[in-house]
């Protein structure tokens, strides 16, 4: 796994476990990796994915059955999405329409960007 330097490690192990949990990777009510095991495979220290694994336990992402390990707790994708949506309307999205604003790109060009990026190009259906 490679770490970007501007968020702390444990937040982005957070991320990957969470991007995992929403790809179906890890089902939910299924066992997730050991920390030792998790710790191995991305190289970092097992303190470091225990923190991360106390981070999401608190959030309610992940649960720990005492002497069987973590599991992805019923629920967790939703709980992912909308926690990860506010994140992105609180931190993200001022800068985006910030930028937007500088470039004077308005809302009907967006939409125009989006559907040419979206990956099925079909137009969307809440108008």
């Amino acid at each position: 796994m490679k770490f970007k330097k501007n968020q702390t490690i444990y937040l982005q192990i957070a991320d990957f476990i969470c991007e995992n949990i929403l790809t179906h990777k890890w089902p939910q009510e299924e066992k997730i990796s050991s920390v030792r095991e998790l710790a191995a495979s991305i190289e970092v220290n097992p303190n470091t994915v225990m923190r991360t694994y106390s981070h999401l336990q608190e959030m309610g992402v992940i649960f720990n059955k005492r002497g069987i390990g973590y599991f992805v707790s019923k629920g967790a994708p939703n709980k992912i999405k909308e926690m990860q949506k506010q994140e992105f309307i609180k931190q993200e999205l001022p800068e985006i329409f910030k930028k937007m604003q500088l470039l004077q790109i308005d809302f009907q060009e967006l939409e125009k960007i989006y559907k040419s990026i979206n990956s099925n190009g079909q137009k969307s259906d809440q108008n």
